[in-house]
């Protein structure tokens, strides 16, 4: 799969994601630095895509890439000084996973790739390949994203 195919893969996604839901609201919070959560979600469903190919892993692109962008669907700004904010880290995956939940019909591994992507901070490993590969590229994407 080229770049512009990953591209033009995750643009018809986005496209479905806002029409369905609410994945546009996720421009108007910050994840990391002074990167949104959309762009943050794109970033992780591009280079999910890319790790599934370079290791020549044909999973099922579509789950991965719903599950990328919707992994971080919490859709709060976490900077804000809120109660509900506390523990941020711990928490954010079971509401990305109730907001994804209310405004989309999930697969089992789109669930997981959202509920388990704070592996190893959430003890409880992906148990899904698409699930993994989400879990890393969000690690590599959110350090290059702090120090940028």
């Amino acid at each position: 799969m080229t770049p512009s195919d990953r591209k033009r893969l995750i643009a018809k996604h986005v496209r479905e994601l806002s029409r369905d839901g609410r994945m546009q609201r996720s421009r108007n919070f910050i994840q990391h630095g002074s990167t949104s959560v959309y762009e943050h979600s794109v970033r992780v469903a591009y280079y999910s895509l890319s790790m599934a190919d370079f290791l020549h892993l044909h999973r099922d692109r579509r789950e991965l890439v719903r599950g990328a962008l919707l992994h971080d669907y919490f859709l709060y700004d976490w900077h804000e000084k809120d109660k509900s904010h506390n523990l941020h880290g711990f928490r954010h995956p079971f509401t990305a996973l109730r907001n994804a939940e209310a405004d989309f019909t999930l697969s089992r591994r789109e669930r997981n790739i959202i509920l388990r992507h704070m592996f190893p901070l959430i003890p409880a490993p992906p148990t899904c390949l698409e699930g993994w590969i989400v879990c890393m590229v969000d690690k590599g994407c959110s350090v290059y994203e702090v120090i940028k």
